[in-house]
């Protein structure tokens, strides 16, 4: 892969992440469906869990989802939960010239219905992700959260 290729791909899969984000925020499942790999493994497991603290805000998020199909269209919307997902920094390598891992510092806010423990949960960390090319497309691979930190109010 060479240096425009290269940039190519970073765009590539820099949008890719975007219209991730985009569509966990909108509910929009068609979205989310057309960024991952059929074979996708979406590890969620203690991804609302405070590592200072061990204190784990929302246990039943703590999912590993195989596959496209396993994504859920209507998002957390169904909980009464608005989410709202920023990514910052990034960093891509790519381990070959149809495969690249990437990190992304982050930050969510998930805003809850009124009468539950709480309303707001913020949580700062990274999406640790593997993509793949398939035909003239990347895909989303694997993901994994990691935390620094998870807040509630």
């Amino acid at each position: 892969m060479d240096r425009v290729e290269r940039l190519v791909a970073t765009d590539e899969i820099t949008q890719l992440k975007a219209g991730y984000f985009r569509g966990v925020d909108t509910c929009d499942g068609d979205l989310v469906q057309a960024i991952l790999a059929e074979d996708c493994e979406l590890n969620y497991l203690g991804c609302c869990t405070d590592p200072k603290t061990g204190r784990d805000f929302i246990p039943a998020m703590n999912v590993i989802l195989r596959g496209r199909s396993s994504w859920r269209s209507d998002g957390m919307s169904s909980l009464g939960i608005v989410s709202v997902h920023q990514g910052h920094n990034f960093e891509l390598e790519f381990t070959s010239d149809t495969t690249a891992k990437g990190i992304w510092s982050m930050t969510d806010r998930l805003y809850f219905p009124p009468g539950g423990a709480f309303s707001l949960v913020t949580g700062y960390g990274h999406y640790r992700d593997t993509y793949e090319k398939i035909g003239t497309s990347w895909v989303l691979k694997t993901t994994r959260i990691t935390r620094i930190r998870v807040e509630a109010a």
